[in-house]
């Protein structure tokens, strides 16, 4: 075989880190970027040396492109999704999957249908980090699993980003804009979820941006900008977390997971590297009550790439006949999860979650990005 041609659809600023590296990818190889802004479009091309750029219809008419990498705004997700389904393609897709379950398990069914794959972000699960924990915790290192606790909090997007007021309407907010990152990490960790409640809030009705031609401009808040979760798994572990756009503490990528042996902490779920490190129970005693705990460091070798590993591993998946790591069907689950959580923070209900997932797979061992095997 010789590289597998993927065709980009959606240029804004997530597509720069993944031309970096789905360009040095040697199983891959960009042909044609495609947006509504034909211009912007070209001098993506350009920039990165990909030999096409125009529309997301002229992306799914290209005859080599056989992945087609969905970097559109998750509106329309599911929509150009669908559409790359249908023209043949297999699809990779920024997160969530879509917005709504219907849809998302609608194509679902037609990449099945179509013999095809769907691969949903983040792939930060396939970062050495996340892998070398993994592995650490199947391995035993905590004993069983327990429980779990994870954080994100900030002080906003709007105090930085030009265009903030999107990341506070439906569809975002701190659940569906950084949810995926930790509940993809929980569920690949301690299996899917069976139920959730959640609790929500706002700090204000309206936010200010403060960056940008627009600052001074005032713009609604239409979700919760703090939220609550309990989650109840399928396998009789917990986990609570916080997800917030109103903390003045900057807190981010906080993920322990607490086991009958042992506490491991893991490195940031929206980063692809970072430490890890675990700490058994009954410490030293000081002065009669106190615990001094040694936390011992877990080392690891993997090679470090960022976004775009997952549609590369989905590629060498289709080839070697097994399951890729960042499934579509994980994206669905997860979706599920955050949706319910929505649903309870909005009812005051527990949430039983309707779907599941099978066991998230590692990735095959000496995996290395940089080396051909197709």
């Amino acid at each position: 075989m010789s590289a597998v041609g993927i065709g980009i659809i959606g240029v804004g600023v997530i597509s720069d880190t993944y031309l970096q590296n789905l360009s040095s990818f040697p199983d891959v190889e960009v042909l044609i970027v495609g947006d509504l802004l034909l211009d912007r479009a070209a001098a993506q091309a350009e920039k990165y040396g990909v030999p096409a750029s125009g529309s997301a219809e002229d992306v799914l008419a290209h005859p080599g492109v056989d992945l087609v990498v969905n970097l559109t705004i998750p509106a329309v997700h599911i929509e150009v999704s669908r559409a790359a389904i249908a023209a043949g393609k297999h699809v990779w897709t920024e997160k969530p999957l879509g917005l709504d379950r219907d849809g998302a398990a609608e194509l679902l069914r037609e990449a099945e249908a179509a013999g095809l794959r769907i691969g949903s972000a983040p792939d930060t699960l396939l970062g050495p980090a996340f892998q070398a924990a993994r592995r650490a915790i199947d391995g035993g290192i905590i004993g069983r699993p327990l429980f779990a606790q994870t954080a994100f909090q900030t002080q906003g997007p709007d105090l930085w980003h030009p265009s903030p007021a999107f990341l506070f309407a439906q569809g975002a907010g701190p659940l569906l804009d950084m949810g995926p990152y930790y509940f993809s990490a929980l569920v690949s960790l301690l299996g899917p979820v069976d139920r959730i409640a959640a609790v929500g809030s706002k700090a204000r009705e309206e936010r200010e941006i403060h960056a940008g031609p627009n600052a001074g401009t005032m713009f609604p808040v239409e979700v919760p900008s703090t939220i609550q979760i309990v989650t109840a798994f399928e396998q009789g572990t917990q986990a609570q977390s916080l997800l917030s756009f109103d903390s003045a503490l900057e807190r981010h990528g906080i993920v322990e997971i607490h086991g009958t042996e042992g506490t491991i902490v893991i490195a940031d779920p929206n980063q692809f590297a970072g430490r890890i490190a675990y700490v058994k129970p009954l410490g030293v005693i000081r002065d009669g009550m106190s615990f001094e705990q040694e936390w011992i460091e877990i080392e690891h070798d993997d090679v470090e790439v960022g976004r775009g590993i997952g549609a590369l591993d989905m590629v060498r998946a289709i080839a070697e006949d097994r399951p890729h790591v960042a499934s579509g069907e994980l994206g669905f689950h997860v979706l599920d999860i955050l949706l319910s959580a929505q649903e309870s923070a909005a009812t005051g209900q527990t949430i039983v979650v309707e779907s599941t997932v099978a066991p998230v797979p590692l990735l095959p061992e000496g995996f290395d990005p940089f080396a051909a095997t197709l």
